[in-house]
């Protein structure tokens, strides 16, 4: 029938209710919220019965469809709930769900809160069936290009306002820990009230819960954001990360990236190379970014110097994994090899 974004999510919800929301991403506080407002317009709307089905290993699958033929005892109307933390029903599951969405039955809102779905499975056709049956709502990650933005909505909620580089320090202390940017501003609102926060209330109020990965490091060194790839990469370390993940991810998209210079260089045009090595549309222009950005035998010497970082992991090279490390994420990042004793903050 359609597909939302979060924030449209409250406005459909005023309308007529469709029969199956579907609901699915990894960003826990978004899908919780938007699972809550379908919770709340159905029992406003007299869907006072509630039936919720968790799929765990060895579930009914049948008894999905028996509860959807049988008539509710308490109320006309009902809400089935049925939470795929994994986003993966398998066969059995996928078939049940085609079925139902192909004649949900009337007086019912099938709720699905789901798990992230891979790409294959978001073209799959039990998400599709899903989709035209009813109302589907992805929650993507909020990035941190998009984070003060989304604080700042978030604070006005509370009637308070922020200014650009206040914004800025609350998103770099709560960078991919969205449950925790929530929990700060909700600790400002109840400390500060309503009203201007000032950069020196963030610094004194708003404590360090920013959670790195390292796919998000690979992105930043790609952007060309050396200052931030290097505090993601102290943050990695602090959190007690193994070094190898970082090499592997580090070197899986270098070796990629390498690639697509190559077949650039040999007459390629860019978009097919990206395109044979099936880079996302969103992620393209970051790809774009980085391989005008280095050229050549850049790329094989960055490919040497992931070798020469595996060999110091595993102690047949001198040298500290964590500060080579540094060094090639800084060269994707565009930057000069810098040692980590002529950098402030990393230790």
């Amino acid at each position: 029938m359609s597909q939302l974004r979060p924030e449209q999510l409250a406005a459909g919800l005023g309308k007529r209710l469709a029969p199956v929301y579907f609901i699915y991403g990894d960003e826990t506080l978004l899908v919780n919220e938007c699972a809550d407002a379908v919770r709340t317009a159905t029992r406003d709307q007299g869907y006072a019965d509630r039936q919720v089905f968790s799929v765990e290993t060895g579930f009914d699958w049948d008894c999905l469809l028996a509860a959807a033929d049988s008539l509710s005892l308490f109320s006309e109307q009902r809400l089935m709930e049925l939470r795929l933390p994994t986003g993966k029903p398998g066969r059995q599951g996928a078939q049940v769900l085609r079925d139902y969405a192909e004649r949900p039955p009337e007086d019912t809102v099938l709720l699905i809160v789901s798990g992230k779905l891979e790409p294959a499975a978001r073209r799959s056709k039990w998400v599709q069936a899903l989709e035209k049956a009813g109302v589907s709502v992805p929650v993507w990650p909020v990035g941190l290009r998009e984070l003060p933005g989304w604080i700042d909505a978030r604070m006005r909620r509370h009637d308070m306002h922020a200014g650009r580089e206040a914004l800025q320090l609350l998103a770099d202390r709560v960078e991919g820990n969205l449950l925790a940017a929530d929990q700060e501003i909700e600790k400002l609102f109840l400390l500060h009230g309503p009203g201007e926060v000032s950069l020196e209330d963030i610094e004194s109020l708003v404590t360090d819960s920013a959670r790195y990965d390292i796919y998000g490091l690979v992105d930043m060194a790609m952007a060309g954001d050396a200052a931030h790839t290097q505090r993601i990469l102290g943050g990695l370390r602090a959190e007690g990360v193994d070094p190898v993940l970082v090499l592997w991810a580090l070197t899986r998209e270098i070796r990629s990236l390498a690639g697509m210079a190559r077949d650039i260089q040999t007459g390629t045009p860019p978009g097919q190379a990206m395109a044979a090595r099936r880079v996302w549309d969103k992620r393209k222009p970051l790809v774009s970014g980085v391989l005008q950005r280095i050229r050549g035998r850049q790329w094989w010497a960055m490919l040497q110097r992931c070798a020469l970082i595996d060999r110091v992991i595993k102690g047949r090279a001198a040298g500290s994994a964590w500060d080579e490390l540094l060094q090639l994420a800084l060269r994707l990042a565009g930057r000069a090899p810098i040692r980590p004793a002529e950098i402030p903050g990393y230790d």
